[in-house]
């Protein structure tokens, strides 16, 4: 363990510009998608986990702005909610005489809907890109680093003259601490995409079938309420 501690050490110490800008960048890579593993862990777990209670209090609400109202307490990441305060807006929005009252009204609760959809589920996918990119470049920056390396330890041993295998296997044996640094760094950030794209798609999911619901529901309160108003103008006239 010592042997190998100090053979970091002394590569890093014997590194020129680029051994350290690439030992850097590795550096901040593994920080950056630990960081955001955890946080989006956190996010999507209780997403995940506050997901069913929400719409369980939705459903059982006795009117569509109590449901918004009661899914607040409960919908702390802000996921299911912005679609049931867009169908709440669609439903109350009174626009006489403007163009959008041309549009049929399940049209435009269609569209308030997709909108407040493609943003909760650009909430959940937000931060894969860079899991994605760290898990696909790490290996590749840490092979750049080892490349470097044992091309200057091949030009030094060149230079010396000595090519004996004692003196080549200490330099390429510390070149190649890179590509594994490189690994480490990428292994965790490819399990994290998988894990929690996983979950995103699975919240995804139930956001598709709330947004339907919303819609179906939005929609035939309308319809009653139009079918209402008929039998009153029809009673009104008799």
């Amino acid at each position: 363990m010592a042997a190998g501690t100090g053979g970091v050490i002394h590569y890093l110490q014997a590194g020129d510009a680029v051994t350290h800008a690439v030992a850097w960048v590795l550096l901040a890579m593994s920080i950056a998608s630990w960081c955001f593993l955890i946080v989006k862990s956190w996010v999507l777990l209780r997403a995940k986990r506050q997901g069913p209670r929400a719409l369980e209090r939705f459903w059982q609400s006795r009117s569509l702005s109590d449901g918004v109202t009661a899914m607040r307490f409960v919908d702390r990441e802000r996921v299911f909610v912005p679609l049931a305060e867009a169908a709440l807006l669609a439903a109350e929005a009174d626009v006489p005489g403007a163009l959008l009252a041309r549009v049929e009204r399940g049209e435009r609760v269609l569209r308030v809907l997709r909108g407040a959809l493609a943003a909760s589920q650009r909430r959940l996918e937000f931060g894969q890109v860079l899991l994605a990119s760290v898990g696909s470049t790490a290996p590749f920056v840490g092979l750049l680093g080892t490349v470097w390396g044992i091309y200057h330890a091949l030009g030094s041993i060149a230079a010396s003259g000595q090519a004996m295998i004692e003196n080549v296997a200490g330099p390429v044996g510390e070149a190649l601490i890179m590509t594994a640094f490189g690994l480490v760094v990428a292994i965790p950030a490819v399990l994290a995409y998988n894990v929690l794209g996983r979950l995103a798609r699975q919240l995804s999911e139930d956001l598709d079938g709330f947004a339907h619901d919303l819609h179906a529901y939005v929609c035939g309160e309308s319809a009653g309420a139009a079918q209402q108003a008929a039998r009153a103008a029809l009673s009104e006239a008799d």
